[in-house]
């Protein structure tokens, strides 16, 4: 029976722990929508939800999330994790504060954790200010994304605008002297009615430090990051046993895509360094309602077979500004989308088994347009990314990469392992 249930904001955050929990020895699905206690097979140790709560209205993610939570609980779980970006993606008017005191609500818990980093992947925490690299957020490219700019690198502030109850720290110094500080630290800080805590981490050890010291808490809250340090806390509990092979995923035959709909930075690097096929589409005719899909899935099928062939929706900043401005952001956005949708379905009626998608909505847009109800994790491609395989319906091998996520040569990378 499953162990810890995990309620992600989104599909690639989901699939990102999800990740990092299966090559730390547990077993994992990752279910699109709440999960059916029997569909859940019996030798998994975490099911992860994969809402899509990041940049709805705070009252809908809190609904969803404490849907997602009765329905983890209902599949026997006993510890829950509320998993967010890496990069604390939130207006000041929620979702991450409204999500984490409902769910503290809901399971009569007292205090939970915010932990972000991901060292691996480039994101620390120090002194509550939340680093991508060695610039603040709040000097990055995040400060402009169209959905949740970032500016303000202080998550202790950041937090404080989205909840009435009072935000406190653990330094990295308190965190540095072990499991032992960091819970008292958090007990003190609990004495005087703090929280929430916001927990710094630099490096892997920190994150395991802390996985130790939170291990017994029914919520804990953070990127996939800190969910290093928690198979390992569960063991030592007796609440769980390691699995070998914990990532072996059945081999899947067809051709093979890429769908890219993120507008990061690197995945618009990812697609410069693509040298296969490649076809950029024509993100102001799709809002117009030209048929774009249509006509990329004629150039796709010709290609297929030979290799893994791109097509690509992403576009820099100023490009997707002015698309905004031209159309309005949730039309230009919910038409990207479906043409996205439309793309992945015709493609696998082409005879793809194997798809790589870049970025949040798009993965969303695509395994809803699938029917993808479940997908069993696999082996990693990059930190955060690993390769998937859908349960139930057709065979399929997915890799749901957040946009911010994976190195220069990712896409090519992905089909290698296979």
């Amino acid at each position: 029976m499953a162990v810890l249930g995990v309620i992600a904001d989104d599909f690639t955050g989901a699939t990102d722990i999800a990740g990092m929990l299966v090559k730390n020895g547990m077993r994992t699905i990752q279910t699109i929508g709440l999960p059916h206690e029997k569909s859940i097979p019996a030798d998994v140790d975490a099911v992860v939800v994969a809402l899509k709560t990041r940049s709805i209205a705070a009252q809908d993610a809190v609904a969803q999330s404490l849907s997602a939570l009765d329905a983890l609980s209902d599949a026997g779980c006993i510890r829950f994790f509320f998993k967010y970006c890496s990069t604390f993606d939130s207006t000041d008017q929620g979702n991450i504060g409204p999500v984490g005191d409902a769910l503290l609500d809901a399971l009569a818990a007292k205090q939970a954790i915010y932990c972000p980093a991901f060292p691996e992947n480039g994101r620390t925490i120090f002194f509550g200010h939340l680093f991508v690299g060695d610039l603040l957020l709040s000097d990055t490219h995040m400060r402009h994304h169209p959905l949740n700019p970032m500016t303000d690198a202080s998550l202790v502030r950041v937090l404080a605008r989205q909840t009435p109850h009072k935000v406190g720290l653990v330094p990295l110094k308190q965190v540095q002297a072990g499991s032992a500080s960091l819970r008292a630290a958090l007990d003190k800080l609990l004495a005087g009615d703090v929280r929430h805590v916001v927990v710094d981490a630099v490096a892997d050890t920190d994150l395991g430090i802390i996985g130790v010291a939170v291990g017994d808490d029914p919520l804990v809250t953070g990127g996939s990051g800190v969910a290093l340090g928690l198979p390992a806390a569960y063991r030592r509990r007796g609440l769980l046993a390691h699995k070998a092979n914990a990532d072996t995923l059945p081999k899947v035959d067809g051709g093979s895509a890429i769908l890219a709909g993120s507008c990061s930075a690197a995945t618009l690097g990812q697609i410069a360094s693509f040298d296969g096929p490649q076809l950029h589409l024509d993100t102001d005719a799709i809002c117009r309602g030209a048929p774009v899909a249509a006509e990329a899935l004629a150039w796709a099928r010709d290609k297929l077979g030979n290799g893994p062939v791109l097509l690509a929706a992403s576009d820099k900043p100023d490009a997707v500004k002015a698309l905004q401005a031209k159309f309005g952001v949730d039309k230009s956005s919910r038409a990207i989308e479906q043409t996205m949708a439309t793309l992945a379905k015709g493609l696998v009626e082409a005879g793809v088994g194997r798809l790589v998608v870049a970025g949040g909505e798009t993965s969303g847009a695509v395994v809803g347009a699938l029917d993808v109800s479940a997908l069993r994790i696999g082996p990693e491609i990059d930190p955060g990314v690993p390769w998937t395989a859908s349960i139930g319906g057709r065979p399929l091998l997915l890799a749901l990469k957040s946009g911010n996520f994976g190195a220069p040569d990712f896409f090519t990378k992905a089909f290698d392992l296979l």
